[in-house]
C-alpha cells in the first residue's frame, strides 16, 4: 500500500503543476474579497476553472489548498532591509510588515492559517516552519547588527525578531483592529531598545554571532541616545 501524498504533492507532468497554479493562484485571488470561512472547494473551483474533485482529491479541503498556499508564498512575502543601522533596520521591517498586513487578502491567509493549524493534520508543522524560516532568514539583521558592535555578541536574533513581529499576530488575531504606523514604529523601537541594552542576551559567546563584547549593547545606546528617537 503505497503512502498517501501530502497536501499540494506534485506528481511529474506539466498538467499537475498546471493545476496546482491555477488553484493556489484562485485561492490567493479570492482571499482579496473575502476572508477564510467564506473560501469553499466549489468557489475555487469556479474560479480555477479546476473540477472540484480533482481539487478535493489532490487536497482534500480547502484547508489543504491553504497550507499548499502558505508553502509556497511564506519565504520572500516581506523585504528584507537593509540599511545600515540596526535602529533603521528593524523600523523599515516593521512598517514593511505593517504594509503586507494592510493588504486584506494577507490579513485573511494568517488568519485562516491558525485557523487551518487547529484542525488540518499536519498544517500545525508547516505554519511552525514557515514562521521559524522566516525568522531565521531575517535575523541576519542582527548578525550585521553584532559585527558592527550595536548589540552583545550573545544576543539571540530571532527572539528579537519575534518579539517585533509578536504584537502584529496579537493585533489581527485577538484585537482585531487595524494595523498602523504607530503599531510598527512601537514594535520596532520596544524591540530595539531591548536588544541593545541586553535583554534577549544568551549568555553564551555565540547568540548571533560576530563580535563579543559585553559591553557593547551599553556603547550602542550611548551613541544612539537610547535609541528612543520615535523615528519612523
Amino acid at each position: 500500500m503505497t503512502e498517501p501524498r501530502p497536501h499540494g504533492a506534485t506528481r511529474p507532468g506539466g498538467r499537475t503543476a498546471r493545476t496546482r497554479t491555477a488553484v493556489l493562484n484562485a485561492a490567493w485571488e479570492e482571499l482579496e474579497t473575502r476572508d477564510f470561512a467564506s473560501l469553499t472547494i466549489d468557489r475555487l473551483a469556479q474560479h480555477s476553472g479546476v473540477h472540484a474533485a480533482t481539487i478535493r482529491r489532490r487536497w482534500r479541503t480547502v484547508e489543504g489548498v491553504l497550507c499548499d498556499l502558505v508553502s509556497q508564498y511564506s519565504a520572500s512575502s516581506i523585504p528584507l532591509p537593509d540599511t545600515g543601522t540596526l535602529h533603521e533596520d528593524l523600523h523599515a521591517l516593521a512598517h514593511a510588515i505593517a504594509d503586507f498586513y494592510s493588504a486584506p487578502r494577507n490579513r485573511h491567509l494568517v488568519e485562516g492559517f491558525v485557523i487551518t493549524a487547529l484542525r488540518e493534520p499536519g498544517a500545525e508543522q508547516v505554519l511552525r516552519e514557515a514562521f521559524s524560516a522566516r525568522i531565521r532568514l531575517v535575523s541576519v539583521l542582527l548578525e550585521r547588527a553584532v559585527r558592527r558592535g550595536e548589540i552583545p555578541a550573545d544576543t539571540d536574533a530571532e527572539e528579537v525578531i519575534a518579539a517585533l513581529g509578536a504584537p502584529f499576530y496579537y493585533r489581527i488575531l485577538i484585537t482585531r483592529r487595524p494595523i498602523d504606523d504607530d503599531l510598527a514604529r512601537t514594535s520596532a523601537e520596544a524591540a530595539y531598545l531591548a536588544a541593545v541594552h541586553g535583554v534577549f542576551r544568551t549568555g553564551g559567546a555565540g547568540g548571533a554571532g560576530g563580535k563579543s563584547g559585553p559591553d557593547s549593547a551599553g556603547e550602542a545606546a550611548g551613541r544612539d541616545g537610547g535609541g528612543a528617537s520615535g523615528r519612523d
